[in-house]
């Protein structure tokens, strides 16, 4: 989730961005403001970039250690294929 700060943020640009007959409202549509967006990005699926770069290294982990049972699989697959080993399709 997008945290406090960053709609914060966002909120306070977006009521500065207003015509000068807006601006006396400026507390009112700042919360307003807030609160939009606050419920937008609830509804979206968003994650924060910690959460992303926290997923991303899990991932890198999980694909090295599935490169790696290949390898050892396809390693185990030539030993065994190597050495006629029972339970072959002999007919």
């Amino acid at each position: 989730m997008i945290d406090q700060k960053t709609i914060d943020e966002l909120a306070q640009k977006l009521t500065a961005s207003l015509p000068a007959g807006v601006r006396e409202f400026h507390d009112e549509v700042e919360k307003n403001v807030r609160a939009s967006l606050q419920s937008g990005f609830s509804r979206l699926d968003l994650v924060t970039r910690e959460e992303f770069d926290a997923q991303a290294k899990v991932l890198a982990r999980t694909r090295a250690q599935l490169e790696e049972l290949n390898r050892r699989v396809a390693e185990l697959e030539k030993d065994q294929g190597g050495s006629g080993g029972a339970g072959g399709s002999g007919s």
